[in-house]
């Protein structure tokens, strides 16, 4: 009996040892921002906190090498990206005082309680200038910055156009503009792709759920979409062939979140997918109509290689916006993160132009 415990024990310590060492089991706490020899920075910040926004509690990561730097809010696209920053650096915290914020519904700020079907654009607007106070507030800048990542630039742009005296600039990385003619296009182009590469498997499950402008995505479509555009390299990354070691698996190893917060984090994304209200109004909106102008400077990050918000509607979108400045940059090597496929490239810009109010970086016109 005792040699069985003795063993059960030792099974359970090597356990629990591998769960930490992975990262599965954490304590959640975030990673201090460090000088090269690994210690703290004096005036850094790196911390979780929470705040009661429109009456739901949200959540959302700190970081800053200092916090006299200015304010830069970051709206993620389909599910918060902040646990990318561990396999993916963006040094970001260098030139910024970075807010991640997992709006309603997602991550941090996941409660099984709110009902998807109550989460409306008017209400991530408000919320996202609701952060936005309290981060002017805590930080004492009269203006903040607004970055928007793929799903996230559908509201972001709006809320940079209707309070600009809240924002010094808005940077689209993936600028949604009309989505569904978007998926068109990537479905043409990946039917062609897997045509080209004799894929015939993958062909067939494209071919038998066309995207359609009168019919829209259709399940069928949207349960292989992610998959194929991964494979093609026209995903989340260039060089992330699969969302599962890409994705899933830095997610739920990420030592900055809890368990329950990792559960929370894809709960979440999934329940992000049955919004059908939510996902139709985007699909069914041109923001080229919606938002004619904006009265901040605005810039526009693009990988070439990206298909989930396509390149060309983005910067037929650019050209017409009319705004103080303009630049639109794009990012040889990037599909749809350039902030995480070219990182010191995207902080050049953000350093160089956008902290200054000036386009000299941004491509020809």
């Amino acid at each position: 009996m005792l040699r069985k415990i003795t063993y059960i024990a030792s099974i359970t310590a090597v356990g629990g040892l591998l769960l930490r060492r992975t990262g599965l089991w954490s304590s959640g706490a975030p990673l201090l921002v460090t000088d090269a020899d690994g210690h703290r920075l004096p005036g850094s910040v790196s911390e979780k906190t929470y705040m009661d926004i429109g009456g739901v509690r949200q959540g959302m990561f700190l970081q800053s090498a200092d916090v006299t730097n200015p304010v830069l809010l970051y709206l993620h696209g389909g599910m918060p990206e902040f646990f990318l920053t561990e396999r993916y650096p963006t040094g970001l915290e260098r030139i910024f005082t970075v807010a991640w914020w997992d709006r309603r519904g997602a991550g941090l700020s996941y409660n099984p309680r709110i009902s998807p079907h109550s989460i409306t654009l008017e209400q991530y607007l408000a919320d996202t200038l609701a952060v936005t106070d309290y981060l002017r507030q805590r930080f004492g800048q009269e203006k903040v910055y607004l970055m928007a990542h793929s799903g996230g630039t559908f509201f972001g742009l709006q809320a940079a156009a209707r309070a600009p005296e809240r924002f010094h600039a808005y940077v689209g990385m993936s600028q949604m503009v009309r989505q569904l003619e978007s998926e068109r296009m990537a479905y043409e182009y990946m039917v062609a792709r897997f045509r080209e590469l004799g894929d015939l498997r993958m062909l067939r499950r494209l071919e038998a759920a066309p995207v359609t402008m009168a019919g829209g995505t259709p399940d069928a479509y949207l349960s292989v979409r992610d998959k194929a555009m991964h494979r093609l390299g026209v995903g989340t990354m260039h060089d992330m062939h699969s969302v599962i070691t890409g994705v899933f698996w830095p997610s739920i190893t990420s030592r900055q979140y809890t368990v329950g917060e990792k559960v929370r984090l894809w709960r979440g994304k999934f329940t992000a997918g049955v919004m059908p209200r939510w996902q139709q109004q985007i699909l069914a909106t041109d923001l080229a109509e919606e938002v004619p102008e904006v009265d901040v400077p605005v810039y526009f990050l693009h990988g070439v290689h990206d298909y989930t918000c396509c390149l060309s509607l983005a910067h037929e979108y650019f050209e017409r916006v009319h705004a103080p400045v303009k630049g639109f940059y794009t990012f040889a090597h990037s599909a749809h993160s350039p902030l995480f496929e070219e990182p010191e490239n995207v902080r050049r810009v953000l350093s160089e132009d956008v902290r200054t109010g000036t386009n000299k970086l941004a491509d020809p016109a």
